[in-house]
């Protein structure tokens, strides 16, 4: 059985989970904007990893695009955020991102990282803009991701642990 990671990585995290997948189950390594369909429609399982920026997932676009030329594989997307994981907001991603014929592939979700020193001046405004937002609200009543922007901003923290990758290669071996 071959299998291929492609992934897009925007901070490091989502590339961090794609090696330690890799070197767990024996597979290549592609990012998606060097992958070509060509290239990964010959492995029989396809893993796909991408940051979640505003509900979607970086690089789905490539599932999307070719999916008529993958449909007979074995397709596993993971999804990498900065929040803790939320059975709500699972739900809301996978909604957004898994329409049509994407409704069956499974989603994972793998804590990411968050470090505003090598953020983007607008990824750091974005996030800024959205705690002042979030800071008018009452804590008692801050879903999930709410609590972890307020406790990140004006820190640093990596949450990335290679447990979240068991269920990711469980599936992937099995038949």
């Amino acid at each position: 059985m071959s299998i291929v990671i492609i992934y897009q990585s925007k901070y490091g995290a989502t590339k961090k989970y794609a090696q330690w997948l890799a070197e767990e189950l024996s597979g290549d390594l592609v990012e998606t904007k060097k992958a070509s369909i060509e290239q990964i429609e010959k492995y029989d399982v396809i893993i796909l990893g991408g940051g979640i920026y505003a509900t979607g997932i970086a690089g789905i676009s490539f599932l999307k695009k070719h999916y008529n030329r993958l449909k007979g594989k074995k397709i596993i997307v993971f999804a990498v955020g900065a929040s803790p994981f939320d059975e709500k907001a699972h739900a809301t991603l996978i909604e957004h991102n898994f329409r049509n014929e994407l409704t069956n592939i499974p989603c994972f979700y793998c804590r990411g990282a968050w470090n505003e020193d090598v953020m983007s001046w607008k990824d750091r405004t974005l996030c800024n803009m959205l705690k002042k937002v979030v800071a008018k609200k009452d804590p008692a009543t801050y879903e999930p991701w709410e609590a972890a922007l307020m406790q990140a901003i004006g820190s640093n923290f990596d949450w990335t642990d290679k447990q979240n990758i068991k269920q990711i290669i469980e599936y992937a071996l099995t038949k």
